[in-house]
């Protein structure tokens, strides 16, 4: 059996797998509220006590919200240090690895069926080409797939945390009023559900918004602004959420610039697929194309959202699936 795990600020999903040829097979996942533990091993603990027929564990990956040193990873927005060879060594697995959780969610896209991708660009895509990966949700995350000896080999970023490039107007705006709040300005304060808050804050200034306060609370604001926008039931909410794609759109395509992504760049994470009509509206994919010289380019990298909401775990156990197959 195959252990993986995604951890991420709000939840976790864990889930035991049976080993295949190319994509695992899914026995049972369980979602979790990440703080309501205080450690990864606790997590893992009451998983394993609700399966105790789970027998033999040959393999055990996590993707982790965070930078990952030598198998020791401090989450970004959980207050927790996880040492791979730990947990390992407290189970009794014979093996368990830390991924970033963009890098264990890029796993999971060579698996993926057609029906789990929403296609917003064909292009034509270069059989030996890089592939790339971004993903907004709580955090924003992105990683590379780099295409090697016929294979992708993922490899995480912290590339959320760069300096937001503002490119209009308006931007330049939004990227003042993010200094001013935060001291500078960076893609994740943009690109993100706190993100979406932030543009909505701006956008709206001191005037009301016409679908009523959506609060401050990041599990709900950011939902109902994005509603609000796609029923039409306020301008600005519109407006915000438009400033939202469009620097999701030139962000990825930026991604695509530096990876090289002429396989294709994939849009992961909660938000994409929850905004489908507006991702659709073609101000994304303006966006991502917009770039001068490499705008012909760009124009052939195929784009698509993946719609698995559970891409990260099972990248995870993609990766531990290949891990046990190795150690045969």
């Amino acid at each position: 059996m195959l252990l993986a795990g995604d951890i991420g600020a709000t939840k976790t999903l864990i889930g035991l797998f049976t080993p295949a040829e190319e994509r695992p097979r899914l026995v049972d996942v369980r979602t979790v509220t990440t703080l309501e533990y205080d450690s990864l091993e606790a997590i893992i603990a009451r998983f394993l006590d609700d399966h105790p027929a789970a027998g033999f564990i040959s393999a055990a990956t996590f993707g982790v919200a965070g930078p990952i040193v030598e198998q020791v990873a401090k989450l970004t927005n959980v207050p927790w240090e996880v040492d791979a060879a730990a947990v390992r060594d407290l189970f009794g697995f014979p093996s368990l690895t830390l991924l970033n959780d963009l890098q264990a969610m890029a796993y999971s896209v060579p698996v993926l069926e057609p029906s789990e991708l929403e296609v917003l660009q064909e292009g034509s895509p270069a059989p030996t080409g890089n592939a790339a990966l971004i993903a907004a949700g709580t955090g924003l995350g992105e990683a590379l797939l780099h295409y090697v000896d016929g294979r992708f080999i993922p490899s995480p970023t912290e590339g959320g945390h760069a300096d937001y490039a503002a490119r209009t107007p308006r931007e330049i705006g939004l990227l003042q009023a993010l200094t001013g709040r935060y001291g500078r300005g960076e893609y994740e304060q943009v690109l993100s559900g706190p993100g979406l808050m932030n543009i909505f804050r701006y956008v709206h200034g001191e005037s009301p918004c016409a679908a009523g306060d959506p609060g401050e609370d990041p599990s709900t604001g950011p939902a109902r602004v994005s509603a609000a926008a796609l029923e039409g039931r306020c301008p600005l909410c519109v407006e915000a959420l438009d400033l939202f794609v469009t620097a999701y759109g030139a962000e990825a395509g930026n991604l695509a610039l530096h990876s090289m992504a002429s396989a294709g760049v994939f849009v992961g994470g909660g938000i994409a697929p929850k905004i489908l009509p507006a991702m659709r509206s073609g101000a994304f994919m303006e966006a991502f194309r917009a770039k001068g010289l490499m705008t012909e380019f760009l124009t052939d990298v195929p784009v698509a959202i993946i719609l698995n909401d559970r891409a990260g775990l099972l990248g995870a156990a993609v990766h531990a699936n290949a891990t046990a197959r190795s150690a045969r």
